[in-house]
């Protein structure tokens, strides 16, 4: 994994590390030599919650009727204003005397597919390659993963909501030689189109492990009980009795969630594993089949696997028995070989340990999971955190993670920080507290919530310098190269700060009056983000070099990634004072990112500074 190359002589640092200490031998094999798709490493993600992206289609604004029925709609509901302070109660949120988070969950700000396709050269100027959305399927929901139908896009994403809910009231959701292309499918698929053009990969967020309450089949169930030809798609644990006054009815809802029934599991092992430990067995055949017919429509839409979506982000995969994700897996690849398959895999046990995730990324499931498992240890040295890493420690802790997986799958993995389901990275820096545990004002009072200081941009940027140029595909959470600030879910979901609009002050917390933050764009911190973009699409050793860790010792960091004809050294001083570091003999080095001087063969950077040199 960590091989040098003789040929370029090995950097000479001071406090140099045993080369030993700082390269792994295990060196995993993928199952067949079932590669990753080979584009996976070298984009740029950039994931997007559309409802809070940008509203490009005022008229398709969501209403309680759009919505309906299981929106309830208070009294003088409306969409709330692109612009309002976060932590300031709706109107007719005090009238109804709502909590904080029953009125977050009534919230629309009216984020649409135009809106998205509004910013794609937006995206296409801040280096973005691949884009991950969240789901849009049609529910009810803000978040989506309730639907009330698979196969077709939330009616208030499209132009036509109205007509969409006459189209879909007359098909037999069941059977797809009936399904037809709404108002906002027919975006969608317009949206793939333009971002192909754009040479842009789109991939698309699906939970295949439960649906909402107004699902089609669940619908069925409700009314004809085990009478229904779906009765066997949930997990259900009993049926009603008519014979009896009370309803008897039970069933498993996803987190113990009565708003999202789970898909019966089948040929599991009992007792079952717990969810964060993988498990064999399957899905029902009927819903199984469903999932598969769907995934095969945004696949080939018009039979033309170049028209339809580029793979898709599996949710709660550990949920969902191995045997039906290999099943699925060859299925996807045998409609189109180059698509992507990314699961979501987290907490073993919360919030002390992260799951494993060679079970999934050994070839015969997942091409690459959501790396969380690589972001944590980074936090941990770049951020000043309570349970701090030192140099040495966080090396470990990456080249821990690297030997679980085979050499194809590290390049090919979605190195997230932040996403829908975190503080936002900003925040997370600027909070001491452990990795996502306590990371709101409503759990902890003591959680900052207001504008991050000065030193948390500085340790961000560092830290964005390591991430674009370490090994795996960067991966952007909508609105962070804006500047944005936010606590876990639901105050990393705020509507996103473009430039031009005017928002009101944001107070620091729901919970009482105090100081104020001016909300707005950050250009600076978006340039950033885009010469780091640039950085790694203008050298490709970035992308598929190999990576040698050169030093680490105490707070100071160096690695490089080469090839056989070039390399580029990346440097940290996390330090309280400037270091030196001497570099190699002959060769001159030149400045692509950062603080420091190069002069007589050393390299000085200054206290909490990185730099990105190359020959």
């Amino acid at each position: 994994m960590l091989r040098s190359r003789p040929a370029i002589p090995r950097l000479l640092l001071s406090a140099l590390v045993a080369t030993a200490s700082l390269t792994t031998s295990a060196q995993p094999t993928l199952i067949g030599n079932q590669l990753p798709p080979a584009w996976a490493k070298d984009v740029v993600w950039y994931q997007i919650f559309v409802e809070r992206f940008a509203n490009g289609d005022p008229k398709n604004d969501p209403t309680p009727a759009t919505m309906a029925p299981s929106f309830q709609a208070p009294p003088g509901w409306r969409i709330t204003p692109w612009g309002h302070n976060w932590y300031e109660p709706e109107p007719w949120a005090r009238q109804a005397k709502l909590s904080w988070g029953d009125e977050l969950g009534l919230r629309r700000y009216g984020g649409d597919l135009q809106g998205v396709i509004d910013k794609l050269d937006y995206l296409k100027e801040l280096g973005v390659s691949a884009l991950y959305l969240n789901p849009i399927n049609d529910a009810p929901s803000l978040h989506k993963y309730d639907p009330r139908s698979y196969h077709h896009v939330d009616i208030t994403f499209g132009p036509d909501p109205a007509g969409d809910q006459k189209i879909i009231a007359g098909e037999t959701p069941n059977d797809p030689a009936t399904w037809q292309w709404t108002s906002a499918d027919k975006l969608f698929l317009k949206l793939i189109r333009e971002a192909h053009r754009r040479q842009m990969k789109v991939v698309l967020d699906y939970s295949w492990n439960h649906t909402g309450t107004r699902f089609w089949a669940w619908q069925d169930i409700l009314q004809k009980q085990q009478a229904s030809p779906f009765a066997d798609w949930y997990q259900v644990t009993k049926f009603d009795d008519p014979a009896t006054p009370p309803n008897e009815f039970a069933y498993q809802g996803w987190a113990n969630l009565a708003s999202l029934p789970e898909i019966r599991k089948v040929d599991v092992p009992v007792p079952r594993q717990p969810g964060g430990h993988p498990y064999e067995g399957n899905l029902n055949p009927g819903a199984k089949q469903h999932i598969y017919s769907v995934s095969k429509r945004w696949l080939l839409p018009d039979g033309n696997a170049a028209n339809g979506v580029d793979g898709y982000r599996l949710d709660v995969a550990d949920q969902i028995p191995l045997g039906f994700w290999r099943d699925y897996r060859t299925y996807i690849k045998s409609l189109k070989p180059d698509a992507y398959l990314v699961g979501e895999i987290w907490w073993e046990e919360w919030p002390d340990k992260l799951m494993n995730p060679a079970p999934y990324t050994s070839g015969d499931v997942f091409d690459a999971v959501m790396f969380y498992q690589a972001y944590r240890p980074a936090r941990q040295f770049f951020a000043n955190v309570a349970e701090s890493l030192d140099a040495p420690q966080f090396v470990q802790a990456l080249q821990a993670e690297w030997s679980r997986l085979a050499e194809p799958t590290r390049y090919a993995m979605m190195n997230v920080n932040a996403t829908h389901d975190t503080p936002r990275l900003l925040t997370d820096f600027y909070n001491p507290a452990k990795y996502k545990y306590q990371a709101t004002p409503r759990d902890n009072p003591s959680y900052k919530t207001g504008k991050p200081d000065a030193d948390t941009y500085k340790r961000v940027r560092l830290y964005l310098m390591h991430q674009f140029t370490s090994v795996g595909a960067p991966h952007i959470w909508n609105g962070d190269e804006l500047g944005m600030w936010g606590a876990d879910d639901p105050d990393c979901r705020k509507p996103l700060m473009w430039p031009g609009v005017a928002f009101e002050p944001e107070t620091r917390t729901n919970y009482q009056p105090g100081p104020t933050d001016p909300v707005a764009y950050n250009a600076e911190h978006y340039r950033f983000y885009q010469q780091l973009a640039r950085l790694r699409r203008e050298h490709a050793v970035l992308r598929t070099g190999q990576i040698e860790f050169l030093t680490a010792t105490g707070k100071q960091l160096a690695y490089r990634r080469f090839d056989q004809q070039h390399q580029v050294v990346v440097l940290f001083n996390l330090a309280s004072t400037s270091q030196t570091f001497k570099l190699p003999g002959k060769g001159k080095w030149s400045t692509l990112l950062g603080d420091g001087t190069i002069a007589a063969n050393n390299a000085t950077i200054p206290t909490l500074s990185g730099l990105i040199i190359h020959q």
